[in-house]
């Protein structure tokens, strides 16, 4: 197997996992904006920003299963996943150092970032993927 196919096989299955975790995750979401309120008080006030957020984030991980279909030509996108993860990840870092967020939001925080690191190592991994290398006459 050659070593582009491997990188090729390794994106593919990371942004597959990470757009299935992704939704998994995000959609119960949609049916637990009282208890969210109940549990980690206080109540959410603005649900437009609530349903706005999941939404988004929603969309974030179709765009993960798209760049699982084709790593080479959505290779930028990557770079916009790698955003994605560590933006969560450092402002749920910032925000557990001040005592702000549950432990379980800092774990899934980690989680993002372990996905954020493998989303760079499939970027730097399928760079040279989709080039075709010149044969030059004699």
């Amino acid at each position: 197997m050659a070593c582009s196919e491997i990188a090729m096989k390794f994106a593919r299955w990371t942004f597959l996992i990470a757009g299935i975790y992704g939704i998994l995750i995000l959609t119960p979401h949609y049916f637990m904006e009282k208890r969210i309120g109940t549990d980690h008080p206080p109540a959410i006030t603005h649900p437009e920003f609530f349903y706005g957020f999941v939404g988004i984030a929603l969309a974030w991980q179709i765009l993960f299963l798209i760049i699982a279909g084709d790593p080479v030509r959505y290779h930028m996108a990557m770079l916009a996943g790698v955003v994605e993860k560590f933006s969560f990840t450092i402002a749920a870092y910032v925000l557990s150092t001040q005592n702000r967020i549950a432990p379980p939001m800092a774990m899934g925080a980690g989680i993002d970032a372990v996905l954020g690191i493998l989303f760079i190592i499939s970027f730097l991994k399928t760079k040279n993927a989709g080039q075709k290398v010149a044969v030059s006459a004699p």
